[in-house]
């Protein structure tokens, strides 16, 4: 029969009433009150440890040990996590009342590291870490993120796709606190970032998919951006096809590739996202059906009236003037592309169907492909320009 007592009585009450904020009991304390919780600190966390392990040896079915485990985690954690955070409060000011809160973490740190040490089989990957070995998890990750970027790579393509997935994961590690990071997503970083840090590109690579993608598909790396990276890379290559049926046929040939790629589904990097090999396949028969609809259309006055309408033919009435320089242009169509503002088969189609239209007071035809390529590498005058720009706008828009 499971035990009733709450073993974390003790360290709960300290915590969560001793240590509140609201409360003025901490200041209260006197040194032989602090004196006898020192001490009491290292005598509660043997009793926890014994209760807990008394606990689990008197449980038969491995249903009740997992459930009694990831009780004393998750409270450890929330308690963990408190303290904590009212360590950082104001009130808290005397150096011996830190010296005490210090200890408590760091006996708080022990006891969670204890069970997942001993009892690591019972716990969950989805549990969320706990601050502390948050923060040692986080400068383990950077100085290995710093490592990568310092790698030189051998193709244009890999420099740029390392580039932004180093800034994705950067990102991702450093989001919302930590409140998302859980055991699980901290093992897909480190497995990942152990796989970046050994990735050979001296390999040779005859397909449109570098040994990194085929590294990054096979974690299952499922970042909206990085498929935008990938579609994208394939759109400009096939739309450089000047028959149709060479784009058709490129298309095929570039699924055929993808098809043989292996991606690992049983981890992922985003869990509210689809599997990174489900979505490039739907944007494969998705970009085949319109290729095989095309062709069709060709030779028709449709396709024709279309064709004048999406090259050069664009008459000096249709085209609008914009005040921004042509790379400054360039930065807001990527930036609406890779925040969903604009949707687009690729990023490429944007600026295909976009700068055609414009102009700027010093040229009036555009290319989409500078356009495009010039938002890679923007200058920092041009990011503070365009920033100024928006913000001109939303004032604006507040005055409506």
């Amino acid at each position: 029969m499971m035990n009733t007592i709450y073993p974390l009585e003790w360290f709960d009450s300290l915590i969560l009433q001793t240590f509140d904020p609201l409360s003025i009991n901490v200041d209260s304390l006197t040194d032989n009150d602090i004196a006898a919780i020192t001490e009491n600190i290292s005598k509660e966390s043997i009793k926890v440890q014994v209760h807990l392990k008394n606990e689990v040896f008197s449980l038969k079915k491995k249903r009740h040990i997992r459930v009694t485990v990831r009780q004393y985690h998750s409270t450890l954690v929330f308690l963990l996590d408190s303290i904590i955070e009212n360590r950082t409060e104001r009130v808290i000011q005397s150096e011996k009342i830190m010296r005490l809160a210090d200890l408590l973490i760091s006996s708080l740190d022990y006891l969670i590291s204890f069970i997942e040490d001993r009892f690591s089989y019972y716990l969950s990957l989805d549990e969320r870490v706990p601050i502390t070995y948050l923060m040692v998890c986080r400068k383990e990750l950077a100085l290995k993120l710093q490592r990568i970027s310092k790698r030189n790579l051998n193709t244009e393509s890999d420099k740029l796709t390392m580039k932004r997935v180093i800034k994705i994961l950067q990102n991702a590690i450093e989001a919302d606190n930590g409140k998302k990071l859980t055991y699980r997503r901290i093992l897909y970083f480190r497995e990942l970032l152990k796989q970046l840090e050994e990735h050979n590109d001296d390999l040779e690579n005859p397909s449109i998919f570098t040994p990194l993608d085929e590294l990054l598909i096979d974690h299952n790396f499922n970042s909206v951006q990085y498929i935008s990276i990938l579609t994208e890379r394939m759109t400009e290559h096939i739309y450089n096809a000047e028959k149709q049926s060479a784009k058709l046929n490129l298309l095929l040939f570039y699924f055929k590739d993808f098809k043989q790629l292996h991606s690992n589904v049983k981890i992922t990097f985003d869990a509210s996202h689809q599997n990174v090999k489900d979505v490039l396949e739907n944007w494969f028969i998705s970009e085949i059906s319109f290729l095989q609809n095309r062709e069709e259309a060709v030779g028709s006055d449709i396709l024709s009236y279309k064709r004048k309408a999406n090259n050069s033919h664009l008459t000096d009435e249709n085209k609008i003037q914009c005040t921004l320089s042509s790379d400054q242009m360039g930065l807001i169509l990527r930036a609406t592309d890779e925040t969903r503002i604009l949707k687009a088969r690729s990023m490429s189609l944007i600026f295909k169907t976009i700068v055609p239209y414009l102009s700027t007071p010093f040229k009036r035809n555009l290319s989409y492909q500078s356009v495009r390529s010039k938002s890679y590498n923007p200058e920092e005058k041009d990011k503070e320009f365009v920033i100024k720009t928006l913000e001109k706008i939303i004032k604006h828009i507040k005055e409506y």
